[in-house]
């Protein structure tokens, strides 16, 4: 309590949602007065002006009662209220972001009775955890987990509460990190399933409808979706705008507005006042500091290599879900259409004399991005590995939280798990570890607010780790739709130990690593009832091809990282493998 009777309360974690302020003993009011705040001041008091668009309202409110607590009444705010927006249900009412309560003339109120009211999607906080022997990496796990059951409040995905608009690109790392968090799949699909038809305008963001189709299959096993969307997610993949070599550009003849009808894009959310344009990252324009925006300097170019990475994964996963559906034809093209592109992209846009792709056809810039996305998306030939990934280094987190997905994939797909490690860790001001340092509870839009200067607070696609931990770190993903069988490939890097609990339809998979240096390496891991698993050991410098299962050896396959196990019965089990 202040001096002028002001009740303080840190509620210590934001949530969308709103404040119950009980009765007074004494002094009835009849207008209650309350801040609510994402963000402190330097006085420690709630933040009246806080940069971008961190969350921070007064509201004025009569008390109807001096019996009975008053529910704050949050007015609506016609920024993420349009056309576009999802709107809160009527039986619930408008919400808002905050940690932080301030209420005036509070004297005779009981602090303990104050409550904030925070709205979200059923969670359930056990079906995942983590723990490791690296704080700051537990901080950004819990940091991250979090902001996947806090943002849910509008009942599907979307990007925060400045708009409150489900992005292809945000709900596609919000769908991956739901799945790593919780055993849930429905709000998943059905942001999904609306996006289909209620696209944005981002070139990439059509191809992520794609990846989003083929992680919902992974993750639960039903077809039923990719079936009945089968025809939309063919015309997603972008393979109608190929040249004769397999490159797309969306400056083509083809990229008519017919074409774009095709994908939904003019429907009657839609907001805005053009077709397709290529995004990569965040754009430079007045937000961002120097106008510069967060694509390292890539040059956007009509044949655009960033696109066409991601139609490249486009058409390899199509081919895999048409072969899934028995669509033996399409499975054939679509295969052969992504061999032909590979090819054309290796010879169009890739500069030989430095190793590195560059941006798109008659470019001489090579970015972070035109990189990344390659390594990533399996675009690269071994022979060119180490110079495109040495490049990929060399830039650091040149990109925004949403390039992060995508630069954590490719460094741990391309061996860089100590690199991968180090990213995540940071303490600079491209990591998330910065976001807590300066009092957030949930990920922000953007690194920085001079990065971008009208970011939010409560951005999930800033939530990477919370899929990348379980993934990549640790290694758990499906091999097969539905987990029948399960890859635990653990690349914990300089990390000593770890645990982890991940959520699957069919039962918890657990994998608790010890990787202290000059012990063996153990891993103990118990898998559910109907599923199988293929254990992916990493080499560590050993030259032996033999792994202690259950106190027995047993011979492993030998590849250029691993040492592999494969068909581990479900139960519990313990795998030890010497050091070199």
């Amino acid at each position: 309590m202040t001096d002028n009777g002001t009740l303080c309360v840190d509620f210590g974690r934001a949530a969308f949602g709103t404040l119950l302020v009980p009765p007074a003993n004494s002094h009835p009011r009849d207008l209650l007065v309350v801040h609510l705040g994402e963000k402190l001041s330097e006085t420690c008091r709630i933040d009246r002006n806080p940069p971008g668009t961190v969350r921070y309202i007064r509201i004025a409110q009569p008390c109807k009662t001096q019996r009975g607590p008053t529910r704050i009444i949050i007015p609506a705010d016609k920024r993420n209220t349009g056309p576009a927006a999802i709107r809160m249900p009527s039986e619930i009412g408008e919400v808002y972001p905050f940690r932080y309560a301030e209420i005036e003339n509070a004297i005779g109120i009981d602090p303990s009775s104050v409550r904030q009211i925070a709205v979200h999607y059923p969670f359930n906080d056990s079906a995942s955890s983590f723990e490791s022997s690296d704080t700051v990496l537990n901080s950004v796990w819990d940091l991250c987990k979090y902001s996947i059951k806090a943002t849910s409040f509008c009942g599907i995905y979307v990007d925060g509460d400045r708009e409150r608009i489900p992005y292809e690109g945000d709900a596609y790392i919000n769908q991956l990190s739901h799945y790593c968090v919780d055993r849930e799949y429905a709000l998943a699909r059905h942001t999904h399933e609306y996006l289909l038809r209620h696209p944005t305008w981002p070139t990439e963001w059509q191809l992520h409808s794609v990846l989003m189709a083929w992680a919902d299959l992974m993750y639960t096993g039903d077809t039923t979706s990719i079936a009945a969307y089968y025809d939309d997610l063919c015309a997603k993949t972008l393979i109608d705008l190929a040249r004769d070599d397999g490159l797309i550009s969306t400056e083509s003849e083809q990229c008519t507005r017919a074409f774009e009808e095709r994908l939904h894009l003019y429907h009657s959310r839609y907001i805005f006042n053009h077709g397709l344009r290529d995004i990569v990252d965040w754009p430079p324009g007045s937000f961002t500091e120097n106008g510069t925006g967060e694509r390292d300097g890539h040059e956007m170019r009509p044949v655009n290599t960033v696109v066409n990475a991601f139609h490249y994964r486009a058409l390899v996963i199509m081919s895999r879900i048409a072969a899934i559906l028995g669509r033996a034809e399409d499975q054939d093209r679509f295969a052969r259409q992504a061999a032909r592109l590979q090819t054309a992209v290796n010879r169009l846009l890739f500069d030989r004399e430095r190793g590195v792709f560059i941006d798109g056809e008659g470019s001489q810039h090579a970015s972070l991005h035109s990189n990344m996305f390659a390594a990533a998306f399996g675009l690269i030939p071994s022979e060119r590995r180490q110079s495109v990934v040495s490049f990929v280094k060399s830039r650091g987190m040149a990109c925004s939280v949403y390039g992060s997905q995508y630069l954590l994939e490719a460094m741990y797909l391309n061996n860089e798990s100590n690199y991968a490690f180090e990213l995540i860790t940071a303490r600079h001001d491209r990591g998330w570890h910065h976001m807590l340092d300066a009092g957030s509870t949930i990920t922000w839009e953007a690194w920085d607010h001079k990065y971008k200067h009208n970011l939010d607070w409560n951005h999930a696609w800033g939530a990477a780790p919370a899929n990348i931990i379980p993934r990549f770190l640790m290694g758990i993903r499906p091999l097969e739709p539905g987990f029948r069988k399960t890859l635990i490939q653990p690349r914990p890097g300089p990390m000593k130990n770890a645990r982890l609990t991940m959520p699957t339809p069919r039962g918890a998979v657990t994998a608790s690593i010890d990787n202290r240096p000059g012990k063996p390496f153990v891993i103990e891991i118990d898998i559910p009832d109907s599923v199988t698993a293929r254990v992916d050991l990493p080499l560590l410098g050993t030259n032996e091809n033999t792994v202690i299962v259950d106190g027995k050896p047993r011979q492993a396959t030998v590849d250029n990282e691993f040492l592999i196990i494969d068909s581990v019965e479900p139960g519990s089990h313990r795998l030890e493998m010497k050091r070199a």
